[in-house]
C-alpha cells in the first residue's frame, strides 16, 4: 500500500493545476459512489410489518393510559 501511495505521489508531482483538479474530481466521484453502494435497499414488506407492529403497540399503550388520563381529568375538574 505504501509503495502504491508513493507511486501516485510521484505522478501527482508531475501534474499541472488542471490535471490535479481532474484528479480531485475523480476522487470525489469515487467517494460519492462508495456511499451509494453502502446504502441498503428498503424492503417494503419489512416496513409494512414494522408499521403494523408499532401501530399495535401504540394502540395497547393508549388503552393502558386512557384510564389514567380520565382520572387526571377528574382531578383537574375538581381543582
Amino acid at each position: 500500500m505504501t509503495v502504491m501511495r508513493e507511486l501516485i505521489q510521484q505522478e501527482l508531482e508531475k501534474f499541472d493545476r488542471e490535471q490535479l483538479q481532474q484528479v480531485f474530481e475523480f476522487i470525489s466521484f469515487l467517494k460519492f459512489r462508495a456511499r451509494l453502494v453502502t446504502i441498503p435497499a428498503i424492503d417494503e414488506t419489512n416496513l409494512a410489518a414494522l408499521y403494523s407492529e408499532f401501530a399495535e403497540e401504540d394502540r395497547q399503550l393508549a388503552e393502558l393510559g386512557i384510564s389514567e388520563y380520565a382520572e387526571l381529568l377528574k382531578h383537574e375538574d375538581l381543582a
